[in-house]
Formats: C-alpha cells, sequence, structure tokens
C-alpha cells in the first residue's frame, strides 16, 4: 500500500497541480490538443485500429501495473523492446496511417477559417450527367445480373491502381460501362476506375479487404469493392453477379442493396469538390454484417 500511496504522490498528484499562471499559450495547447485527440477517436473508429487500439491499451495497463509492483525484469524486458514494439505498430498501421495522412494533407482546414462568408460557386468532380448515367448502367446491369465494380476516385489518388489494368481514357457513358463488364469481353474482369468525367482504365485490381465482419456470402468483387475505401477516400459501387443488387462502399463501410435514390444522394455527395466545406455531415446509414 506505501508503494501504491508514493506512486499515486509522485505520478497522479503532480500531474493535478494547476500551473502558476495560464497564458494564452497554454489556452492555444489545450484547444489543439483537443482537435488532435478528436480528430483520433473518429479516425479509430472508422477503421479496424479500433480493436487492435484495445490491445495496446491492454499492454500500457500492464506496463503501469509492473512498475507500482515494481517487477522489475518486466519493466526491462518492456523497455528494451520498445522501439521494436513501435516500429510493429506502424507495421500493422500501415494502411490507416497512409489514409489518415492522406486525408490531412487534404484537409481544407485553413480554406474553412479564412474563407468568405460570401456564397462561392461550388466546385464539381463530375457533371450530373455522368452521375446519371452510372446510375443508369448499375440498375440496368443489376436487372441481367451482370457483375460490375466501378470506383469514384476523389482526392487520394488511384494512379496506383489505374496502372494495373487497362487505360481507355473515355467519357462515362452507361453504353460504355455496360459493354465493359458485358461477359466474355476482354475488359469485364476486374475494377473501372473513374476520375472526373473520365473513364481512366478497366480491369484494374483493387487490395481485398480482411475485415472479418463482412458476411461471409460477399464475394471478392464486394471485398475489392470495400477494400480500396478502406486505404483511399473513394467510393465504389458494387453491382452483384449472384443477386443484381446495387451496394457501395465508403470509408470502409459497405451500404448492402440500395435503391437508386439512395446511390444517387452518395454520388452527389462526393461531387462537389471541396466537401468539407460546403456539403452537410453525412449520417450513419446500415451497413452490412
Amino acid at each position: 500500500m506505501s508503494t501504491l500511496a508514493s506512486w499515486f504522490q509522485v505520478y497522479v498528484l503532480s500531474w493535478l497541480r494547476p500551473p502558476k499562471t495560464i497564458e494564452v499559450i497554454d489556452i492555444v495547447q489545450v484547444l489543439l490538443l483537443s482537435w488532435i485527440v478528436y480528430r483520433l477517436i473518429l479516425w479509430l473508429r472508422n477503421t479496424r485500429a479500433y480493436a487492435l487500439m484495445k490491445g495496446i491499451l491492454f499492454i500500457l495497463a500492464f506496463v503501469v501495473i509492473a512498475n507500482i509492483l515494481h517487477m522489475e525484469v518486466i519493466v526491462w524486458l518492456l523497455s528494451n523492446i520498445g522501439v521494436a514494439a513501435i516500429t510493429a505498430v506502424v507495421i500493422i498501421f500501415q494502411p490507416e496511417l497512409r489514409k489518415v495522412l492522406e486525408e490531412m494533407g487534404h484537409s481544407n482546414l485553413f480554406r474553412t477559417l479564412f474563407s468568405s462568408a460570401s456564397k462561392t460557386t461550388e466546385k464539381k468532380r463530375f457533371s450530373d450527367k455522368t452521375i446519371n448515367e452510372i446510375v443508369r448502367a448499375c440498375y440496368d446491369m443489376g436487372e441481367v445480373k451482370t457483375g460490375a465494380l466501378i470506383v469514384m476516385e476523389k482526392e487520394s489518388s488511384l494512379q496506383e491502381y489505374i496502372n494495373t489494368g487497362i487505360a481507355v481514357d473515355g467519357k462515362v457513358t452507361s453504353q460504355l460501362l455496360i459493354n465493359i463488364f458485358e461477359h466474355n469481353t476482354p475488359l469485364h474482369d476486374g475494377a473501372v476506375i473513374i476520375r472526373d468525367d473520365r473513364i481512366s482504365a478497366a480491369t484494374c485490381y483493387l487490395p481485398l479487404s480482411d475485415n472479418m465482419e463482412l458476411s461471409k456470402k460477399l464475394g471478392t468483387r464486394h471485398r475489392a469493392g470495400v477494400g480500396i475505401t478502406e486505404i483511399s477516400d473513394c467510393l465504389s459501387i458494387i453491382v452483384s453477379e449472384e443477386t443484381g443488387h446495387i451496394s457501395y462502399a465508403e470509408n470502409g463501410r459497405l451500404h448492402v442493396a440500395v435503391p437508386q435514390s439512395e446511390l444517387r444522394n452518395a454520388l452527389q455527395e462526393i461531387q462537389v469538390l471541396y466537401p468539407d466545406t460546403i456539403r452537410p455531415m453525412k449520417q450513419e446509414k446500415k451497413t452490412s454484417a
């Protein structure tokens, strides 16, 4: 008990002692740290890192207990593998870290803080006609159960995945999309990646999601559609070859068997070039298990 009391006085009470004076820079630091923690929580909530973080918190709690109880061998061992542990964390969280750094690079924080109060003209990634053509093609293919996988590029470049396919560089039309995914055609296997109002490439290979919460009934096409949204900010549209249902994935979340209106709304939400400053906050929708 005396050991626990001394540890409490040294580590806990010293943290709780208020500073002699509070300066402006202290307030700035608190606000900055609060914003960082808030963004970190949002990031963890939307990634697989949440489950891994629980294991890390358990290890940290074990380290604290080992220090309190003076388990010198365990403390020495943990302190010597600390560098290796940090390297392991970076490797494990590599996809999530890459995504969050890309989001920081594309952040519109300064534009939000210093933007004019007057209404500005909205800049769009792609036209309304492109949305209409994609929606029409997806549901036409769904009626005849033609499988398809379409990826809409946003801020994060998908050039490395475009390079895995065959260049098309064609205007987005429903007829072209249906022809690409028609059975027994050279370009039907793989994904189509759309950049702006152009089909950049077809037969592109995408990373598969290893999310264990996805239904076992979902095939490779659905896992690839979810996987690409886990490592980038794109939106993918999947047409099921078995059921003809239309689904879409965004931020690693799969929305299954959506009606035309919901798919159109999802495309319109990513249509605005600067969504952080213009579009409203998107509400959570149902996801598959």
